[in-house]
């Protein structure tokens, strides 16, 4: 059994540098976490209030006057270049 506790401190010996703490090596730590996760929450809250907004907006067009006038003018915008159809 020698051999196991001689591949054991071998192995220990490897682990020790990972657990070495270097004093001089920056790290987001604790508060980088809290900053995040804060972060994190306001982002969902955000997203969560624009889908209720979303929810609320009305897409179809409701039209003031069921004039065919107005209509055509409508038309007459939409036409590319500012061309107006010819129709009668």
């Amino acid at each position: 059994m020698p051999d196991m506790s001689a591949s054991v401190s071998l192995a220990m010996t490897h682990l020790v540098p990972l657990a070495e703490v270097d004093e001089n090596k920056v790290t987001p730590g604790v508060l980088g976490f809290v900053v995040f996760a804060v972060m994190a929450l306001a982002v969902w809250a955000l997203m969560k209030s624009m889908s209720k907004h979303m929810g609320k907006v009305d897409f179809k067009e409701t039209s003031t006057s069921a004039s065919g006038e107005e209509a055509d003018t409508t038309t007459a915008e939409a036409s590319p270049a500012g061309k107006t159809s010819d129709k009668a």
